[in-house]
């Protein structure tokens, strides 16, 4: 199918998805297109089973997706930018302490409780993987997903400081369980004995601070060139260029696309290019960034429901992703309050705000792209359609009852 009519068909699915939601569902937005694009996609697979020719074009379509590659190469970096640009900097440097250890040391704690889990437990479902593979598992859907967390939280009733924390964290630590992610992903190619702790020493440092410094650079470079001048679609044109700019350069230098992306972000969102009272650019800017986050996000959550189609269950893939739902949310827990119990006196996070953060901490279509680049092996489908099962569990259950989890907690949360 040509890649203009599978964009097309895309987006016009896309706007009657947000449409019929809007009319007559009434969900936020981000979970009404999800559970809609879910629900058509398993009455496709229904129909097709019976007639493959009457859903052959949504079936073409999500076949002709390369979700993967979408996700990571192409939208990634406008939605983390949209994000990054526009969190509120003052507040994400009062809560810099909490956001800088759920981001680093709390995945790292997410990924070996999941992978020990399923390692140790799924065999009871007669569930069989290595433990490199389940740790892999772990990896790929321990951040919390930045594109979900957003569309969610922001129409929750969170406090303000707990907001912070999650959001913050969630942009950052794509960063971290992608660099686990490769380093987990190599030792399950080459062995565990072949692989140097050189190697993977090298490896994080190039992709953090080749990241970091590369997302400052050109960030404060775009921020400069935007507030010399008053013309809003050339300052448009900018910001999309230092998006675009760096994610073709952390492709070809091997450096980290969520970290670049969201350093650059940052950069530019804490710094105003308003010129004088007047002038309102930066306000028109943030704007556009949320018109386009809102719109990708609309894009982004149909594309995973249709992802459905794509995926042969068989029997005890069920199996695999509810152990896998209770498995993360346990793992979430613990990597929250582990922390929290050792650093308590530096961090100021009251122990009652744990469950809320775990049920707010949301996976999404980052977990699934990662899932669809693993090599074909006897894992692969247990992986991905785990996966699949947490992604779908996460932003429609979790989403759905955030709010009601925040009202129970509501005279305990500080």
């Amino acid at each position: 199918m040509d890649l203009f009519v599978v964009i097309t068909l895309l987006v016009i699915v896309s706007a009657f998805f947000s449409y019929i939601n809007a009319r007559f569902v009434k969900l936020p937005g981000t979970i009404g297109t999800v559970l809609i694009a879910t629900i058509v996609s398993i009455v496709i697979l229904v129909v097709d089973k019976l007639d493959p020719h009457t859903a052959k074009y949504l079936t073409t379509l999500a076949k002709n997706i390369d979700f993967s590659k979408v996700v990571l190469n192409v939208m990634l970096g406008f939605l983390l930018f949209s994000s990054a640009f526009n969190l509120d900097g003052k507040k994400l440097k009062k809560e810099m302490r909490p956001v800088f250890v759920l981001s680093t040391l709390g995945v790292i704690i997410s990924t070996a409780v999941f992978g020990f889990l399923l390692y140790f437990l799924a065999p009871f479902f007669h569930i069989h993987m290595p433990l490199m593979y389940c740790l892999l598992f772990g990896a790929l859907v321990s951040p919390t997903d930045p594109v979900a967390v957003s569309a969610i939280i922001k129409n929750s009733k969170l406090p303000a400081h707990l907001e912070t924390i999650i959001s913050g964290e969630s942009l950052f630590n794509d960063g971290i369980g992608l660099i686990l992610f490769v380093i987990i992903l190599e030792i399950t190619k080459v062995g565990e004995s072949n692989i140097e702790a050189s190697q993977v020493l090298l490896l994080i440092v190039k992709e953090v601070l080749g990241g970091i410094l590369a997302g400052a650079f050109l960030g404060y470079v775009a921020q400069r060139l935007m507030k010399s001048v008053k013309d809003f679609q050339t300052i448009v044109l900018i910001s999309l260029a230092l998006v675009m700019g760096l994610s073709v350069l952390a492709t070809i230098f091997s450096f980290s696309i969520p970290l670049a992306i969201v350093t650059a972000g940052l950069f530019a969102g804490s710094h105003s290019i308003n010129q004088d009272n007047k002038e309102k650019s930066h306000e028109s800017l943030e704007k556009f960034w949320q018109l386009v986050d809102e719109m990708l996000n609309t894009i982004l959550f149909v594309m995973i429901g249709l992802q459905l189609i794509n995926l042969p269950f068989v029997n005890n893939y069920w199996v695999t992703g509810s152990i896998s739902i209770v498995f993360i949310l346990l793992a979430r827990w613990l990597s929250i309050m582990l922390p929290l119990t050792f650093l308590r006196h530096s961090l100021k996070v009251n122990y009652s705000n744990i469950n809320v953060m775990t049920w707010a901490g949301l996976r999404g279509g980052i977990s699934i792209a990662l899932a669809l680049t693993l090599p074909d092996t006897p894992y692969r489908h247990l992986i991905l359609s785990g996966s699949y099962f947490i992604v779908i569990f996460s932003v429609i259950v979790q989403g759905l009852t955030l709010n009601a989890m925040i009202n129970r907690s509501a005279k305990f949360i500080g």
